[in-house]
C-alpha cells in the first residue's frame, strides 16, 4: 500500500478525505518516537539514526525509515550523513518543557488503547462502552490493577492539564475561594497552578490513593505544598467537607448521567451554605462544530464510558443533584468553568 497521495484527477476533498483515513499512521510513528525517548535524545543536538539506535537498541534500518517519516512531516529534520534534529512542531514532544504533550503521545500508542478504538463498529452495534466489552472491567479499575498503565496514564493527563491550565487561569477567577478542593485532581497539576497563582488560598487535593501518591513532587515543584493537603478517598463515597470551591476537571465526562448525579451529589453533601461546584469541561457544542469536543465525546464512548455534553445537559445533571447551574466562562481553548451552587 503506497503513502495517500493525491492522483491527477483527484479532488481536493478526495485528497483531504486520504489524510483523514491514514492519520493513524502519522499518529502511531510520533507514539513510537515518544516512548523511544528520541525527542529527549536530540534535545542536546542533532544525532544520526545509527546513534539514536544505539541509544534505543533499534534496528538502525528500521529506525532510519522511521525517521525520516517523520521528518518529511516536520516533526524532525534530515540533514546530510543521516543526522536528525527536532523541529519546532516536534520540541512538544520531549518530556522536560513547558507544555509538553510526550505524555499524551505515549497514552495514545499503547496496545488496550488501539484495541478498545478497533472494537469501534462493535461497541456502536450494540451500544456499549468498548473498554467494557473487551476486558470485562471499566478502564479505571483496570489502571488500578496495573501501575505502568497507571503511571502512562497520569503522565498523559499531566501533560494535557498542564497545556490547558493558562488559559483556564486567565478566563476564571480562582482566587475569590480561600479553599479549594481538586476532586478528582491526579497528582496535582492543576491545583498546584491555581494555588501558584492565588497565594491567599489554600487546596485540598482528593483522589485515590495511587493516584495521590504522585503529587508531593507536583506540589513541591510549584512551592505550594505547604497550603495544600492530600487526601485520598472515591469521590463516589464522599470528599473533604466545607470547602468554598470544588473544582472538578475532566473529571464528569467520564462517566455517564447516573455515575455523574452520584458524584455531584456527593459534593453537593460536602458543600457549605456559599460554596460552588466548578466543573471544568469542554462544551460540545451544536451540530455541525467543534471537532475537538466531538471527537472527545466518541474518546469517552469507546475508553471510560462516559460523555461529553453541552451546557444544557450540565444543568440538567445539576438539577438532580441538588445544585444550580449558575455561571459559566469559557477559555480561549476551548474549556468552559461551569459552575453550580446549592439548589
Amino acid at each position: 500500500m503506497s503513502a495517500p497521495t493525491q492522483q491527477p484527477n483527484q479532488t481536493p476533498a478526495a485528497e483531504q478525505m486520504l489524510q483523514i483515513i491514514s492519520g493513524f499512521w502519522i499518529s502511531r510513528a510520533v507514539y513510537v518516537i515518544a516512548r523511544l525517548g528520541i525527542p529527549d535524545l536530540l534535545k542536546a543536538g542533532p544525532k544520526t539514526a545509527d546513534e539514536l539506535a544505539n541509544a534505543t537498541k533499534m534496528h538502525a534500518p528500521s529506525l532510519y525509515r522511521l525517521l525520516r517519516a517523520l521528518a518529511s512531516l516536520g516533526v524532525l529534520h534530515e540533514s546530510e550523513g543521516r543526522r536528525f534534529s527536532l523541529t519546532p512542531l516536534g520540541r512538544p514532544l520531549r518530556s522536560d518543557v513547558q507544555g509538553s504533550l510526550h505524555g499524551w503521545a505515549s497514552l495514545m500508542g499503547r496496545d488496550h488503547l488501539w484495541r478498545s478504538w478497533g472494537n469501534l463498529a462493535n461497541a456502536v452495534r450494540v451500544g456499549e462502552n468498548s473498554f467494557r466489552m473487551l476486558h470485562g472491567m471499566n478502564v479505571f479499575e483496570w489502571r488500578a490493577e496495573r501501575p505502568e498503565e497507571s503511571a502512562v496514564f497520569d503522565e498523559a493527563m499531566m501533560a494535557l492539564t498542564a497545556a490547558a491550565n493558562a488559559a483556564i487561569l486567565d478566563a476564571y477567577d480562582f482566587g475569590r475561594f480561600p479553599a479549594i478542593v481538586d476532586v478528582g485532581g491526579g497528582n496535582g497539576t492543576l491545583l498546584a497552578s491555581i494555588l501558584a497563582a492565588h497565594p491567599a488560598s489554600h487546596g485540598v487535593l482528593f483522589d485515590q490513593e495511587h493516584v495521590v501518591s504522585g503529587a508531593p513532587p507536583v506540589l513541591g515543584a510549584a512551592g505550594v505544598l505547604d497550603r495544600c493537603e492530600i487526601v485520598a478517598g472515591s469521590f463516589f463515597e464522599s470528599v473533604p467537607a466545607g470547602r468554598d470551591a470544588y473544582v472538578l476537571k475532566s473529571i464528569i465526562h467520564d462517566w455517564e448521567d447516573p455515575e455523574s448525579i452520584a458524584i455531584l451529589s456527593v459534593c453537593r453533601r460536602a458543600m457549605g451554605p456559599d460554596s460552588v461546584v466548578l466543573l471544568v469541561e469542554r462544551d460540545l457544542g451544536g451540530a455541525n462544530e467543534n471537532p475537538a469536543a466531538k471527537l472527545s465525546d466518541l474518546n469517552m464512548f469507546v475508553m471510560p464510558g462516559g460523555r461529553e455534553r453541552t451546557q444544557e445537559e450540565y444543568a440538567e445533571l445539576f438539577a438532580q443533584a441538588g445544585l444550580r447551574h449558575s455561571a459559566s466562562t469559557v477559555a480561549s481553548n476551548g474549556f468552559a468553568v461551569i459552575e453550580a451552587a446549592a439548589a
